[in-house]
């Protein structure tokens, strides 16, 4: 069942349709995150359009997603080698 909310970004408002209170919650987060970091681009940057500081925010955004991603894969790897060193640790007690 989709819900109607309505967020404001950048000092617009946009319509959208979620399909669950979860992405709802999800997507208000975003949005404040959002508008926290055009302020803080806004002070910092005061001379660049919205353009420009939403292009920042994007990546950034992107980078930390990025970097994000890059370390659940290699805890990943991780998981996947301590299970298979715990499988042949276990297969060596059973051999005993």
């Amino acid at each position: 069942m989709d819900q109607s909310i309505t967020l404001r970004i950048a000092g617009k408002e946009y319509s959208l349709k979620v399909q669950s209170p979860e992405m709802e919650q999800l997507m208000r987060l975003a949005a404040e995150n959002i508008n926290q970091m055009l302020a803080k681009y806004d002070e910092k940057f005061p001379d660049k359009t919205l353009l420009d500081k939403l292009s920042f925010v994007t990546l950034n955004e992107t980078v930390a997603l990025l970097s994000t991603q890059r370390k659940l894969a290699r805890a990943s790897e991780e998981v996947k080698a301590l299970q298979s060193d715990i499988e042949s640790y276990l297969d060596g007690i059973q051999d005993d």
